[in-house]
């Protein structure tokens, strides 16, 4: 079964730090560019970063730039997002998903409140 499979979210103070993982399996995770993609209570998907298949590059939205860092660990099929700084502002469900989006997770939530 192709499966993305989030953990690591919850409640943070601002200025905290998470780290999100994102577990795959039923494919060949090595082979995808990859992506972290959130969505906040009312409002539309918004991407967050992405990293190429073997974690050589990756990009990232302005909101989060020079907060959070992408990476992945292609021999235990896994995806991270470390998340510093946290503002309330970044509370929302945040998603796995191939570049694609052809497969995604079932998302973690991030809050951010004192």
């Amino acid at each position: 079964e192709v499966q993305l499979v989030e953990s690591g979210g919850g409640l943070v103070q601002p200025g905290g730090s998470l780290r999100l993982a994102c577990a795959a399996s039923g494919f060949t995770f090595s082979n995808y560019i990859m992506r972290w993609v959130r969505q906040a209570p009312g409002k539309g998907p918004e991407w967050v970063s992405i990293i190429d298949s073997d974690g050589g590059g990756a990009t990232y939205a302005d909101s989060v730039k020079g907060r959070f860092i992408i990476s992945r660990d292609n021999a235990k099929n896994t995806l991270y997002l470390q998340m510093n700084s946290l503002k309330p502002e970044d509370t929302a469900v945040y998603y796995c998903t191939t570049n694609s989006g052809s497969v995604k997770g079932q998302g973690t939530q991030v809050t951010v409140s004192s």
